[in-house]
């Protein structure tokens, strides 16, 4: 059974920072990959990274770009997301999934089969 266990969130001031951990079992991890997804209150889910564990790629949103940093450990089985300098904006449950290897596209919540459950981040200003 695939299974996807999302944690890391909590409440931090406005440019501070928050690593988000999620990790998975039932599954070949490195043949994969794990994309984070968050929803904002009153917000439609958005992608926000993703990793492929076949062949290390990343994306990232652009609003991300530069202070979200997106890495796996195949030891353990765990993808990170390093999230720093956040904002009020980055306030969401956030969310990861697993798609397939070369999953595209990469920013949409249906092109994944298998999700975690959510972890609240909180940015206060």
């Amino acid at each position: 059974e695939v299974q996807l266990q999302a944690s890391g969130g909590g409440l931090v001031q406005a440019g501070g920072s928050l690593r988000l951990s999620c990790t998975a079992s039932g599954f070949i991890f490195d043949d994969w990959s794990i994309g984070w997804f968050r929803q904002a209150p009153g917000k439609e889910r958005e992608g926000v990274s993703c990793i492929s564990n076949s062949n290390g790629r990343t994306f990232y949103e652009d609003s991300v770009k530069g202070r979200f940093t997106i890495f796996s450990d195949s030891a353990t089985n765990t993808v990170y997301l390093q999230m720093n300098s956040l904002t009020p904006e980055d306030t969401a449950v956030y969310y990861c999934a697993a798609g397939p290897w070369d999953v595209r596209p990469w920013e949409t919540w249906s092109s994944y089969s298998n999700w975690g459950q959510g972890t609240l981040v909180t940015v206060s200003s």
